[in-house]
């Protein structure tokens, strides 16, 4: 699928790129991206791509993958443009490719992020978020890049407890570690805790923004997260199947608002903190989210058993609400509420599809 025939897409990249952010600190810089192909990275990507095309910046973005073929097909619009490097790596691998001698700037975004990948490769999983970070730490000290970002989750958090109704970034859940879902989450909160050893041992200048499930044009079509199901199920026109109850509470971000928190806290996040990026406003049941989408599109809300291998990717969270007030406290404003994010997500899905 071609986002850069709509409309709507190209609104969205340009509205990140014309953010009032410090982007003169990129000039001439040399930016390395993990998972580039991902819904995050494909979109920060784009957008960075973009501000440099309009605003001659000057600075090389390096993109990182397993297919370099599906990365040059992904950004095909700058197929011709010298500041985009497209490089294959497997992030379980210590990276060896040549570079110039500065990576001024890396963003870990690699990532197995959806319950089918959590069951059916939990291996590749944790060592994705550990390994992959310490190789990428380790290319990062010897290159001696001025950034490090290591994107992690919401997930880190764990099960609410019952003793509050949101996540600040101090708060410790409960993760039953000895359950092969648990691979996602205690992954990303060691990663996290290797960050912290990078920064005290190397003097690695690190930051964690902590994203919240997030949905957008550029999901993958395969992607199984329940939001994903709701949104492919919608621009098919088909009934919204729902797997569960659907009592689960949990924070959602459009991924143009997600890509903007990213970029916030690259630019102005105190080394060696987390920030929830997360908006108030996209806080919903899964339920009432079914039932959001199905309206959009004229249909209703099924329930469907899901098969044991999928509900065994499934989060055990009940409610996962994330406060974004430290972020906020660094300028960072979202632009949409969850209806507006998901009419928007269903009208480009359905135009490239």
């Amino acid at each position: 699928m071609n986002l850069y025939s709509n409309s709507l897409y190209t609104e969205d990249v340009r509205y990140v790129c014309e953010l009032e952010l410090p982007w003169e600190k990129l000039r001439k810089k040399n930016i390395m991206i993990s998972g580039a192909s991902g819904m995050i990275g494909s979109f920060l990507t784009d957008v960075l791509l973009e501000k440099n095309l309009t605003h001659d910046l000057d600075y090389t973005v390096y993109v990182l993958g397993r297919s370099p073929e599906e990365l040059r097909e992904r950004f095909i619009k700058y197929s011709d443009d010298k500041h985009l490097r497209v490089l294959h790596y497997d992030a379980g691998l210590p990276l060896t490719m040549d570079a110039p001698d500065s990576i001024d700037h890396v963003f870990h975004l690699a990532s197995n992020t959806h319950p089918l990948l959590y069951a059916t490769d939990p291996i590749g999983t944790i060592t994705t978020n550990i390994i992959g970070l310490q190789n990428l730490s380790e290319f990062a000290v010897k290159h001696h890049a001025e950034r490090f970002v290591f994107a992690s989750s919401n997930e880190i958090y764990g099960e609410n407890r019952g003793d509050v109704e949101m996540f600040d970034e101090t708060y410790c859940g409960y993760i039953d570690s000895n359950t092969m879902r648990a691979g996602y989450p205690e992954s990303k909160r060691c990663g996290e805790s290797l960050c912290q050893a990078y920064k005290a041992q190397k003097g690695l200048n690190v930051v964690i923004p902590r994203l919240t499930r997030t949905y957008g044009p550029t999901m993958k079509t395969g992607d199984s997260k329940a939001i994903s199901q709701f949104i492919m199920k919608a621009v098919k026109n088909e009934d919204i199947v729902l797997k569960s109850c659907g009592t689960q509470y949990y924070s959602y971000q459009y991924v143009s608002d997600s890509v903007s928190g990213l970029l916030t806290v690259f630019f102005k996040g105190k080394s060696g903190e987390a920030y929830n990026i997360a908006n108030q406003n996209s806080d919903i049941t899964l339920k009432a989210l079914a039932e959001l989408i199905a309206e959009v599109k004229g249909r209703k809300v099924i329930f469907e058993i899901p098969d044991a291998v999928e509900a065994s990717g499934y989060s055990k969270a009940t409610k996962a609400r994330l406060d974004g007030d430290k972020l906020g406290s660094l300028g960072w404003k979202p632009k949409y509420n969850i209806r507006t994010g998901i009419e928007r997500t269903i009208r480009i899905l359905e135009e490239i599809i």
